[in-house]
């Protein structure tokens, strides 16, 4: 009998996706305003997702190179926003999560994801809080 191990609760439900076109609007609108170059909003998908256990509000993927490669397309990125934690925040709450998840997009563009390093050249929080910053600037000069 393993005296440690962790006991897991099963359930039925499954994780749901359904196509979120109002997330795509705001990134689409987030990267316009805030002019974030490098990335190619039409190879940024959104998805809206129910029933999932996870804590976080929003995710991103990478489609990595091998996958680019087997299926003859160009770099995307899915970001997945959690129902049940982000459609109760606010507009402003929604961008910041929004924006934590375009960091992890690095500057290439390539598929791959940036790590939340916290330290050095590479510290991915001070890269959020930049862009939240430059993002109240904005929306202050309205």
């Amino acid at each position: 009998m393993r005296r440690f191990a962790k006991a897991r609760k099963f359930s039925n439900s499954r994780i749901n996706w359904v196509g979120a076109p109002d997330v795509k609007k705001r990134v689409n609108a987030l990267v316009k305003n805030l002019e974030i170059d490098w990335i190619k909003t039409s190879r940024i998908f959104a998805y809206r997702s129910t029933a999932s256990k996870t804590r976080a509000y929003a995710r991103i993927w990478g489609l990595s190179s091998l996958w680019q490669r087997t299926l003859g397309v160009a770099p995307a990125y899915i970001v997945e926003v959690l129902s049940e934690h982000y459609d109760d925040l606010s507009d402003t709450e929604k961008d910041k999560v929004l924006l934590h998840e375009l960091t992890h997009i690095p500057k290439n563009f390539s598929g791959a994801l940036l790590p939340h390093i916290r330290r050095g050249k590479r510290n991915f929080h001070r890269k959020v809080d930049s862009l939240i910053d430059l993002y109240f600037q904005k929306m202050n000069e309205r």
